[in-house]
């Protein structure tokens, strides 16, 4: 990884990512073997690149340095969770909060607050303690790490969704707009059915 924006730092991030991830993959361990059933199916990890964190920073007209990139943006860790189960985003949520050290510095949830073009999506931004220097000057220093957790429809219609709003010249925008949006709320009516089939299948064990 290069490591021009993120100077001496770039070494603490893959740790800090890695103690993170590790919390959440037992976590996930210990739910399969009491309940039978996974907090996610998928967890994706990275971090962000050297060129496009330089990129972000222009974009958002910050100065290209380290203070911007660990500071002013706080996705430099990146972690992307796709769960099963609409409910089982929120006991991933409370996982993620009980982690030793991690507070949370923003959180929003597009799930019960859905966006107008039918995003749905958890967010959280953690600020991590960790015994690392960071660019405030503190020898025990804090960083950034935005999460996001969706299900598995929710992820296919934001993976669609973001790959037509990059597309341009696009005929017919206002139609396709409508169409996401129409999908999007077809897919939490499925994710809906879901949970409720399996609070049911819970409901009549023995």
């Amino acid at each position: 990884m290069e490591t021009k924006i993120y100077g001496d730092y770039a070494q603490y991030l893959p740790l800090i990512l890695q103690e993170l991830t590790d919390h959440i993959i037992e976590a996930n361990e210990v739910c399969k073997i009491e309940t039978g059933f996974k907090l996610y199916e998928h967890l994706n990890s990275r971090i962000k690149s050297e060129h496009s964190m330089m990129e972000k920073c222009q974009r958002k007209g910050l100065p290209q340095t380290s203070q911007s990139a660990l500071r002013d943006i706080r996705d430099s860790i990146g972690i992307r969770i796709v769960c099963g189960f609409v409910d089982d985003i929120y006991k991933t949520v409370d996982v993620i909060k009980a982690i030793p050290n991690v507070s949370i510095f923003n959180e929003k949830d597009y799930i019960t607050n859905t966006k107008a073009n039918g995003y749905r999506s958890y967010h959280l931004i953690l600020e991590v303690a960790t015994a690392y220097p960071d660019v405030l000057g503190h020898d025990q220093g804090s960083y950034f790490v935005e999460v996001q957790l969706r299900t598995i429809a929710q992820d296919s219609w934001a993976s669609l969704e973001h790959q037509m709003k990059y597309k341009h010249n696009i005929k017919n925008q206002e139609m396709i707009t409508r169409e996401l949006k129409r999908c999007a709320d077809e897919l939490a009516s499925c994710d809906l059915t879901m949970q409720t089939i399996r609070n049911l299948i819970e409901e009549g064990k023995d």
